[in-house]
């Protein structure tokens, strides 16, 4: 699964390096990004403009948008199936931007977390969907706003996290990013779910300070541990 990431390149930087539109005015560095938390979607190919969503999907069809803490991620191999996504893989897919992302290996002695992003530090995108959530029916919570949100699509590791997790986000680059928005084709946007190239990556170890969703500070990338990872 992916369960945290960070997001801490200027915006203009990001624009740039992604070729979006327009920005939010309230961005700032994120270092330890949460379920529940507003983050930075491209919903639309056509004006690549930046929007904050929800992390956390909640189908339009729920009854309680509590739903949402259990789905941040969607598995790839599922996802044009599983009632909770497959309307929002059919026509609600976003990108849903990032510079790095944290995944815990799991020891005797509890788990170590470790950042993944990739060798040059530029942004990229996760693959992700979208929802919009109405309140509705008598189990409704008078007065309850609705709500956009959104899930990011995991995939098989690739060797650089294998023996970390077995899972990771499905990462976007340059035209892949637009093919994923724009694909009419059902086969040729699963093909885009693949695990990224290792190659093009880089890890370490951190402080398990990551753990508390509290902090959100530079310190949390820094190696600890066993220091940098080809």
């Amino acid at each position: 699964m992916c369960g945290r990431f960070t997001m801490a390149i200027d915006s203009d930087d990001v624009r740039t390096q992604l070729a979006l539109g327009q920005m939010p005015l309230d961005w700032a560095p994120r270092y330890n990004i949460a379920p529940t938390q507003e983050v930075a979607c491209v919903p639309f190919a056509e004006a690549r403009s930046v929007h904050w969503f929800r992390w956390g999907l909640v189908p339009f069809w729920a009854q309680d948008p509590a739903i949402g803490s259990g789905m941040i991620n969607a598995r790839a191999e599922s996802v044009a199936e599983k009632p909770a996504f497959r309307n929002s893989f059919k026509s609600k897919r976003c990108l849903i931007l990032a510079d790095g992302f944290y995944e815990w290996r799991k020891t005797g002695k509890g788990s170590i977390p470790f950042y993944f992003s990739l060798r040059g530090g530029e942004a990229f995108a996760f693959a992700g969907l979208w929802d919009d959530w109405e309140p509705k029916g008598v189990s409704s919570e008078p007065g309850l706003p609705g709500l956009t949100t959104c899930a990011i699509i995991t995939t098989a590791a690739n060797s650089l996290l294998a023996d970390v997790h077995p899972r990771m986000p499905v990462i976007l680059k340059g035209q892949a990013m637009w093919d994923w928005l724009l694909e009419p084709d059902v086969k040729r946007r699963l093909n885009l779910l693949q695990p990224f190239d290792a190659q093009q990556m880089q890890r370490w170890e951190v402080s398990r300070e990551v753990n508390n969703p509290a902090r959100d500070d530079p310190s949390l990338i820094q190696p600890a541990g066993g220091g940098l990872f080809d």
